[in-house]
């Protein structure tokens, strides 16, 4: 039976507030924080750290999973790119423009997305959207 973390998605409001939700799930053990980076997402989600730790099988159940949608769709990864771009080095800020514009036409994909995608890459993970 796989242990079973609920991402409550009434909590998450923007990309810093979905880093509190996943840090009081997955960090409350751990003298550190995850950043808000997709990148130290994935790498938690390997597992070996925090609530993860020792785990075989692991479940999530996003919650609301509607509002987090629209609380880290194209307003928010709107914000999220355009404080790379300007930042510039060491972030591919032609990239970033592409992805912009990306956003501009309805192509670009959403920092929820973006999220989903990483848990995706975790095949021994199950996420469930609810």
């Amino acid at each position: 039976m796989p242990t079973t973390f609920r991402i409550d998605g009434s909590e998450i409001h923007d990309i810093a507030s979905f880093y509190d939700v996943m840090n009081a799930l997955l960090m409350r053990d751990e003298d550190w924080d995850l950043g808000p980076s997709l990148d130290a997402l994935d790498d938690v989600l390997y597992g070996g750290i925090g609530a993860l730790r020792d785990l075989d099988e692991v479940r999530f159940v996003w919650t609301e999973h509607e509002r987090s949608r629209a609380a880290l769709g194209v307003a928010a990864t709107r914000t999220w790119l355009q404080q790379k771009l300007d930042r510039g080095a060491p972030f591919d800020t032609a990239h970033i423009t592409t992805q912009l514009d990306d956003l501009d036409t309805g192509r670009g994909t959403t920092y929820f997305e973006l999220i989903l995608e990483v848990f995706a890459g975790h095949p021994g993970l199950r996420l469930d959207l609810a």
